[in-house]
């Protein structure tokens, strides 16, 4: 293979012989759009036949991402989460997509014991990572008071949820934030339309997370580099009908008296990662389910996230910041489709 001379490592999904991948015809034409939202660059390759106009395509997928924003956007105040951001104490009622993904969120939160919490917007903003913008650059950090504060007014534990009325009760100072699950999230909902629009054979990505479907024109997977850290080998990633999500802090982060601060918060303490991970990848058919478990492996402290990876058959691969540099950790699903 070719791509070989690129990488020192590659990783192939295993094949379970269920599903046979989608591919362009003959004659199918490639599109490329580009752009930004959601607060980061998105881009799409997709084949479609010839019939269909690639105007129709790319207004697809804004419509898919304008939709996305205004259900989850934090950033933007007439989306419906900044609207029960805003909104006083008291019950408030979702459409069924916000719904769904509130709902799938504080599930995940109890059972990983809130290592992925979609209320910590309070403590989020406290960090300088939401809406409110970053702290001053010679700011001090934030104060113990200020943490505690916030975390009374957080937590999946202090809401309320009435699932046939689709309300939550809001507690004073809640905050919801998605940022940990809403980018798979929409690039889900861009790879379904792009199908259900007759694009069967495409890349997705937003802001560093991708799907792919089907096999490209020549029979090849979408390759994918991941990212490189220190000196482990460079990897290539082939994905065919899969998802993969990065978490780590390699841009979203702050510096303060020579130390570095994630965007990344644990919930219980209420401060930024520092347990050493640095990043998360995590491959799943679901973009959704990538992004949400690569969030929760990096709150974890490594061990306890390696053994959540086993325990739910997750391919993933962490690396983690010790006095000798940085290390890898590959789980035993990932193990397997490491091209030996």
């Amino acid at each position: 293979m070719q791509l070989d001379t690129l990488s020192n490592r590659v990783f192939l999904p295993v094949d379970s012989g269920k599903n046979i991948p989608a591919v362009p015809r003959a004659g199918d034409p490639m599109h490329r759009f580009e752009g930004t939202a959601m607060g980061t660059h998105w881009s799409v390759q997709a084949y479609a036949p010839k019939s269909v106009d690639p105007q129709r395509l790319h207004s697809a997928i804004m419509q898919e991402l304008a939709h996305a924003i205004k259900l989850f956007s934090t950033w933007q105040a007439d989306s419906e989460v900044a609207r029960c951001n805003a909104a006083s104490a008291g019950d408030w009622q979702f459409s069924a997509p916000c719904w769904t993904l509130l709902e799938s969120s504080l599930a995940w939160a109890q059972s990983s014991g809130g290592a992925v919490d979609p209320t910590l917007g309070a403590l989020v903003n406290l960090w300088g990572f939401g809406p409110t913008g970053p702290r001053p650059e010679r700011a001090p950090l934030p104060t113990q008071h200020e943490i505690d504060a916030a975390l009374r007014a957080s937590g999946w534990r202090n809401v309320q949820i009435d699932t046939t009325r689709r309300t939550l009760h809001k507690p004073a100072g809640l905050q919801l934030d998605f940022s940990g699950i809403a980018k798979g999230w929409a690039v889900d909902q861009v790879s379904s339309r792009l199908v259900r629009e007759g694009a069967c054979v495409h890349l997705v990505e937003i802001g560093g997370e991708l799907k792919s479907r089907g096999l490209r024109h020549d029979l090849q997977p979408w390759w994918v580099l991941m990212q490189n850290r220190g000196g482990n080998p460079r990897s290539l990633l082939a994905l065919v009908d899969m998802a993969v999500a990065t978490s780590g802090d390699t841009h979203h982060h702050f510096n303060h008296q020579g130390r570095r601060y994630s965007h990344t918060l644990d919930g219980q303490s209420g401060w930024p990662i520092a347990h050493g991970t640095a990043s998360v990848t995590v491959l799943h058919p679901q973009a959704m389910q990538a992004d949400l478990h690569a969030t929760v492996l990096t709150v974890m402290e490594p061990e306890r996230a390696l053994d959540w990876a086993e325990t739910h058959e997750l391919a993933a691969l962490l690396t983690v910041r010790n006095c000798q540099g940085v290390e890898e950790h590959i789980s035993t699903a990932m193990m397997a489709m490491l091209d030996s």
